[in-house]
């Protein structure tokens, strides 16, 4: 056996170190760089997903705050609201406790003023009767004509001098 099976060919660790040189730089021409374009694209989109998520995350913080202000403003306009709505139906309560007040007490002086007129009516018609009574009741007793008119006038002065002393009476 001889020692060229096993030997070293110089020439052919060139050819093959110079064969793996040419294909490094074919791969890494044609290959190196649009991989490593495809892993930076990648890594910019994940780097923009991670940027749009951390942006949505602080626009819904903004959005929570903004509509927690919100609920807090309307709970105090509503608050507001109940308390002018209570304070107008206690206003316009008393107010038609006044008005329903103020006709009781418009019927009243009107069924008094009324009451007073039937009173004074009562009293003028009781004094003609009795004056009529009288007129009667004096012609029967002294039997003789007397004007009706002139003793209608006594009488009637007579009852109006009663009359004024009972009203003071009163």
């Amino acid at each position: 056996m001889s020692l060229e099976v096993i030997s070293v060919n110089f020439w052919q660790i060139v050819i093959s170190l110079l064969n793996l040189t040419i294909m490094f730089l074919i791969l890494k021409k044609f290959l190196f760089k649009p991989v490593k374009k495809v892993v930076a694209d990648r890594q910019a989109a994940v780097d923009a997903q991670y940027e749009n998520a951390a942006k949505a995350e602080e626009s819904a913080k903004e959005n929570k705050a903004m509509w927690e202000e919100k609920l807090a403003s309307a709970k105090e306009e509503a608050d507001t609201i109940i308390k002018s709505a209570s304070e107008n139906a206690a206003r316009r309560g008393d107010e038609i406790v006044a008005e329903a007040k103020e006709k009781a007490d418009g019927i009243i002086r009107r069924a008094e003023s009324e009451a007073e007129l039937e009173r004074k009516k009562a009293t003028d018609g009781m004094k003609r009767e009795i004056a009529d009574v009288s007129a009667r009741l004096s012609e029967k007793l002294l039997e003789r004509e007397i004007k009706t008119e002139d003793h209608r006038k006594l009488i009637d002065s007579f009852i109006n001098e009663i009359g004024d002393g009972d009203d003071g009476n009163k």
